[in-house]
């Protein structure tokens, strides 16, 4: 009797590669959206949350290599989606996985990421050993390179390198017109609570223009949990058509791309709004630019900071909070003027997450305080913000944390 003849190995097609600007070629498998795309490679640490960050409009022009090996297990939904602008894709140019996706399991899952990414045109490759691409970036900075997702397996790998070298890279890339809103609009919709969903703020204690350089959500929903009426106004909106709409404080949002670039039409009424006297408050682009404002410089960073397990210490309180990050640049600390001081300091790389002008309400961080991997550790910066506005009202403060 002959045993039977063994069923033969399973040959995995390469359907995607990553090529990176020095001529390095990587397989995988393609999943999401099919096409090429040129970007940023980056990586980040962040063990949940995949779906705000590729929301997250900040990541604008990037490739982000997911440091957790599996992504996608938890399906997707439409609560976690980050961008305001919904109109508008993510920016995300692509992700890179270690392992497949596998079926969703969470019962807050309404979509399986794979149809996810391809419903957002976003391109994604799986099977890459993650960690030795990590461990490149560390060594040698972020590269540019081109993500390509072919079902067939046929590449033009000669146009890949080629395209991945001629990128010009983010340095001088103004990318806020791509994911700022079109047009203004108000929210009023709360932090999100489990088993209840989203409350409205009914009863606002202040109003708030928010310039949208590409904002995330949950700081709008952050801002109508620390009491305000939030109005939402384009990028290049001017510091008077802010001003005429009587705000009690102003916010200078996230987004993507060279504070320096974005800077040449947003840094100037960043300085008219400062000098108005009203409370400011700038998050991760939106402090970058209120540097540039005050007279300090931006500089790109090696590998950047992108995570959700990152250690910051505020001077204020002497505290250290571990927030979320997602920037690869940073005001430099050394050209801070006189009568503006560094409120937060990363405890990795000692770079420059905070500022504060002496005597003045404005303030601002480089991590993300809405995220919440402390799990809340930075929500206190809202109710700071609030403060500022309520000194202006002639009331008394709220405790911060």
């Amino acid at each position: 009797m002959t045993s039977p003849k063994p069923a033969p190995w399973t040959e995995i097609t390469t359907t995607a590669r990553l090529v990176l600007a020095d001529g390095t070629v990587i397989e995988g498998q393609g999943l999401g959206a099919t096409g090429t795309a040129v970007g940023e490679v980056c990586f980040n640490t962040a063990m949940t949350g995949y779906q705000e960050i590729l929301t997250d409009p900040s990541y604008a022009g990037q490739i982000i290599t997911f440091t957790f090996p599996h992504v996608g297990n938890v399906g997707t939904n439409a609560d976690d989606t980050e961008t305001s602008n919904l109109a508008s894709r993510s920016g995300v140019r692509g992700c890179v996985l270690r392992a497949a996706i596998t079926e969703p399991s969470n019962y807050r899952a309404v979509e399986h990421f794979d149809q996810w990414l391809k419903a957002r045109g976003i391109i994604a490759i799986a099977g890459v050993d993650t960690r030795a691409l990590t461990v490149l970036i560390r060594e040698k900075g972020m590269p540019n390179g081109v993500i390509s997702h072919e079902p067939s397996g046929r590449f033009d790998l000669a146009k890949l390198k080629a395209e991945a070298a001629a990128w010009p890279g983010l340095v001088g890339m103004d990318l806020v017109p791509d994911v700022t809103s079109g047009q203004s609009y108000t929210w009023d919709e709360m932090r999100w609570v489990w088993n209840k969903g989203y409350a409205r703020n009914d009863d606002p204690e202040f109003h708030v223009v928010a310039l949208d350089y590409g904002l995330k959500r949950n700081i709008l929903r952050c801002l109508a949990n620390a009491g305000c009426k939030v109005t939402v106004m384009p990028a290049k909106t001017t510091a008077e058509e802010v001003l005429a709409r009587k705000p009690d404080g102003v916010f200078l949002s996230n987004g993507p791309g060279d504070p320096a670039e974005t800077g040449k039409y947003a840094v100037p009424e960043i300085k008219k709004l400062v000098a108005s006297g009203k409370p400011v408050f700038g998050i991760c682009l939106g402090h970058q630019m209120l540097g540039l404002a005050l007279g300090a410089t931006t500089k790109k960073m090696h590998q950047g900071h992108h995570g959700a397990n990152h250690p910051v210490k505020d001077f204020t309180t002497n505290k250290v909070e571990i927030v979320s990050m997602n920037h690869g640049f940073a005001v430099d600390r050394d050209t801070l003027p006189k009568g503006v001081v560094e409120t937060h300091v990363s405890l990795f790389d000692g770079s420059n997450c905070g500022l504060a002008v002496e005597g003045q309400p404005v303030f601002s961080v480089q991590h993300h305080p809405e995220a919440s991997p402390g799990p809340q550790d930075s929500h206190y910066l809202f109710n700071r913000f609030a403060n500022f506005m309520r000194d202006q009202k002639g009331r008394a403060p709220v405790k911060e944390r």
